[in-house]
């Protein structure tokens, strides 16, 4: 097994990472994976506590196969990619669901696109120049996590009585909080793409200047 450690978008070492494949948490991160068409279908056809549950499962795992990771040494290439990935698209195949069922209005499903867009379009630069991406900030956890929770509770909310009342007020604040910490975390995101371009442009002139 090998490690090495990316370099990050401020300057400094990020922590070293391995080239392996098959791990437990890159497993439940490819479970995970494969249960993103499962929510979609139930929450399109209507099946709103099942999708909760399923949603419930896969926050779960999300914790999980970070705490496996760090604690086991398993942190790979991989699976800092699979990891984000699921999350990721787990929040566009439920925020489009919602919305379908008109459950959450589209224009929160724009919010969060955008950021997507925003960040997304900064990476193909990044990887270019040696980034492997960048490197995970604690409001952007802290977003994903809001909004990973508070789909699930906004599903909970169609049910009548009490409980649906208090999931639907926990759910949007989860929501609301979320999104804001999402874009909070999309701003720092392109602030180092800045220092980034900046830092290229930088070194590009002192290398023209010597020759």
């Amino acid at each position: 097994m090998s490690a090495t450690s990316d370099p990050d978008p401020d300057g400094d070492t990020a922590a070293p990472v391995s080239d392996r494949v098959l791990t437990i948490p890159n497993i439940i991160s490819l479970v995970r994976l494969l249960a993103v068409p499962v929510v979609g279908v139930l929450i399109v056809r209507g099946h709103l506590v099942a999708a909760f549950v399923v949603l419930v499962c896969a926050g779960l795992s999300d914790w999980l196969d970070g705490v496996v990771a760090r604690r086991f040494d398993q942190t790979s290439r991989l699976g800092r990619f699979l990891d984000p990935s699921a999350d990721r698209l787990f929040i566009f195949v439920t925020i489009v669901g919602l919305a379908y069922q008109d459950i959450i209005p589209w224009w929160l499903v724009a919010a969060i696109l955008a950021r997507e867009a925003a960040v997304g379009a900064c990476l193909p630069y990044m990887l270019r120049r040696g980034y492997a991406g960048f490197p995970v900030h604690v409001a952007g956890k802290a977003g994903t996590f809001a909004l990973m929770y508070a789909f699930p509770l906004l599903l909970l909310a169609h049910i009548d009585g009490a409980v649906g009342t208090i999931a639907w007020v926990i759910g949007w604040a989860a929501a609301l909080w979320g999104v804001f910490l999402y874009w909070a975390a999309g701003v720092l995101y392109l602030n180092q793409f800045r220092q980034v371009v900046g830092r290229f442009r930088v070194e590009r002139a002192s290398g023209e200047g010597a020759s």
